[in-house]
């Protein structure tokens, strides 16, 4: 039993290591994916900006919901063992 909560506390901290990496780093992630889409396009288009924002929200769209799920976990498995404690 105790084996499953641990594995549970890992998966929950590798879920809230992930999503801190892909908010922290969304800009990173974001702007090279648009260099990426305009290069193979060939030419300058004028919404760019617009191509980085949309890659960059995605990043931390996926970042926070990756965040608030390892979260989650971690609040419950440690709630689980406190409780079955008693």
């Amino acid at each position: 039993m105790r084996e499953k909560f641990k594995r549970l506390m890992v998966f929950g901290l590798l879920l809230s290591l992930i999503g801190l990496i892909l908010m922290f780093s969304s800009v990173n992630f974001g702007t090279s994916l648009a260099q990426k889409w305009q290069f193979e396009r060939g030419v300058v288009e004028p919404w760019f900006g617009t191509v980085v924002e949309g890659y960059t929200n995605m990043f931390l769209f996926s970042g926070s919901i990756f965040l608030g799920s390892g979260l989650l976990t971690l609040i419950l498995v440690y709630y689980t063992v406190v409780n079955s404690k008693n």
